[in-house]
């Protein structure tokens, strides 16, 4: 027998509690075949040695959205911006650098207001900066955005009659006039003029993202959200992912959790779909776990409410420093039920981003329901960031064998928010 590696250290952190630590690793194509005395005098094609350094496993990011990520790589990095005049700058000076390119938009990624006191930066500002070229800039929580006039113009929210999509917001003074920020699901109608991106496009940013992952340890991810909603950047997303993989740019191993919107009805065999004969899914039945260990379909998402920072999120008692507002869900009940049921029985497991309480009264209620209805999926439903959850919910998600991904920087976020009476709180 020959090994393909040989990995060498003082220290490898093994994760096997019947033997923590080793100084040899063996290797055979993407397993690992044996530790220290159990791969001795084999000889290998190739020896790593790293000498007296620490090697750990590599990291899993249960919860990113890599494409949106490498596609921000190439806009303005907004967190730069100390000040609102830094702000206005770096857009000033991108302007300047796109020049006469009649097409180009002006995008930019990172903004975060509780870095400016809750301010958002004025739409005077930005119009007497950008003039008729449309401005896109993401916030850090990617469920809101800033625009300009100019591409509200383009998305008809300067018009009289204009509709703002279920589930989403474009925030207006008293008087009514647009401020230019657009919330959750109406930054679709702006995504709508940019979308679909190219496959080679996508493919590209999927390098960029991952390479900078692997640098950082990150082997492993879950992508949550592709191919629908105001989460995915083409119908055909997961088809960039099959190119990167192709070419070998994808760096980290990648599960990929469709958004709802990507699923459209099914039809089958009366005894199909758990017995009832339709469900929603992918054409040909596609489904959760279909792919290999480097590229595979994960969870179905499914977008409950929204973000702390920009206080969308459902909760059951108002915002701190928000009277009235405890944010909203992004569709009604009744609708999350009946797709959300039909995802489950078709084969996927659900993934639900909640992050209010009153978001994850209606997430536990949705997984309760669709496990008594149809058993449990072997792999357990998610609840996505469970944010401001209650003792009661945590034990009620304990029950229901849910799995919950509460990213850490959420929480420091909430304590860093535009509530002047919260930010001096120790």
């Amino acid at each position: 027998m020959q090994l393909d590696l040989i990995v060498r250290a003082r220290e490898i952190i093994t994760m096997d509690p019947h033997r923590p630590i080793a100084s040899v690793v063996g290797v055979i194509g993407d397993r690992i075949v044996g530790f220290d005395d159990e791969v001795a005098g084999i000889e290998a094609i190739r020896t790593l040695d790293f000498a007296d350094a620490c090697v750990t496993p590599g990291l899993i990011d249960a919860h990113c959205h890599t494409v949106w990520w490498g596609l921000g790589l190439a806009s303005i990095d907004l967190s730069r911006a100390a000040t609102l005049e830094d702000l206005y700058r770096l857009i000033e000076a991108e302007v300047e650098r796109i020049g006469d390119d009649a097409d180009a938009w002006v995008h930019g990624t990172g903004f975060n207001q509780g870095h400016y006191g809750g301010e958002f930066p004025a739409i005077d500002r930005l119009d007497a900066v950008t003039g008729d070229r449309p401005l896109y800039l993401r916030h850090t929580s990617g469920h809101a955005a800033i625009a300009n006039t100019a591409t509200l113009r383009l998305i008809g929210a300067l018009d009289d009659g204009f509709e703002v999509p279920v589930g989403g917001v474009v925030v207006r003074e008293d008087e009514g006039r647009p401020t230019g920020v657009v919330e959750e699901s109406a930054q679709g109608l702006v995504q709508a003029l940019l979308l679909p991106y190219s496959t080679e496009r996508l493919a590209e940013a999927i390098d960029e993202a991952t390479k900078r992952f692997a640098a950082q340890g990150i082997t492993s991810f879950t992508e949550a959200g592709v191919g629908g909603g105001w989460i995915g950047h083409s119908s055909i997303e997961i088809a960039a992912y099959q190119l990167a993989a192709d070419r070998n740019h994808l760096h980290a191993r990648a599960q990929l959790m469709p958004a709802i919107d990507a699923l459209h009805p099914l039809a089958a065999n009366a005894s199909d779909f758990c017995g009832e004969g339709t469900g929603v899914g992918l054409d040909l039945g596609i489904r959760y776990g279909f792919g290999d260990s480097h590229l595979q379909l994960g969870h179905v998402k499914v977008f409950l409410d929204g973000s702390l920072l920009g206080a969308t999120a459902a909760v059951t008692e108002d915002f701190c420093g928000h009277e009235h507002n405890r944010g909203y869900l992004l569709d009604t009940p009744e609708l999350y039920r009946e797709r959300a049921l039909a995802a489950y029985r078709s084969g996927w497991p659900l993934a639900l981003h909640a992050i209010g309480d009153a978001a994850i009264d209606l997430a536990l209620d949705l997984i309760e329901e669709a496990q008594k209805s149809y058993g449990r999926h072997t792999a357990p439903c998610r609840i996505e960031h469970f944010g401001i959850a209650r003792p009661d919910q945590v034990r009620r998600a304990g029950d229901l064998a849910i799995a919950v991904t509460p990213p850490g920087r959420f929480h420091r976020a909430a304590r860093r928010s535009d509530c002047r009476s919260c930010r001096d709180r120790p």
